[in-house]
């Protein structure tokens, strides 16, 4: 996946899926059966696709997540890159619910419009017991990278 126009480095993987092991309607359900609080006010994260090591999810900007000078908060990106993670491991290595994070870190590029918000999701590395990814956060309609983000999530033997 090539994210706005920038050429990634090869993911390293244990395997190369070809296909993930969760469609994008067996991971929404999963994400909606494990995770109801997420949606706690009414649906906002909306996960749009999945496939092999990557996974979109739009966050609808309801006034919930905004901040004063009508911009979407820090703590909204950070849940947003977090669960659509979350969301590309599930798709591809099957429903492990205690899949954790260990480590986030933030880059916040630029204010965001206090429209939706688009967060890309690329696995770097999928290994047994560690993924590595990387998300990108721009505003729909907006190719400008608002935060950049990259995470490791432990995932428990199976």
């Amino acid at each position: 996946m090539t994210v706005r126009g920038i050429a990634p480095p090869s993911a390293t993987v244990l395997h190369e899926p070809m296909t993930t092991l969760m469609s994008l309607t067996e991971t929404q359900d999963f994400l909606d059966r494990e995770f109801p609080q997420m949606q706690a006010g009414g649906r906002a994260y909306h996960l749009e696709a999945v496939g092999p090591l990557t996974a979109r999810m739009r966050l609808e900007a309801h006034e919930r997540f905004l901040r004063p000078g009508a911009t979407v908060s820090g703590p909204a990106m950070m849940a947003l890159a977090d669960y659509v993670l979350y969301a590309a491991i599930l798709a591809n290595i099957g429903p492990v619910a205690l899949a954790v994070t260990t480590n986030l870190a933030f880059n916040f590029l630029r204010k965001p419009a206090s429209g939706d918000l688009l967060a890309e999701c690329r696995l770097l590395k999928l290994g047994r017991r560690l993924a590595v990814g990387e998300v990108a956060i721009t505003a729909v309609g907006n190719p400008d990278i608002v935060c950049h983000a990259t995470g490791t999530y432990s995932i428990p033997p199976r």
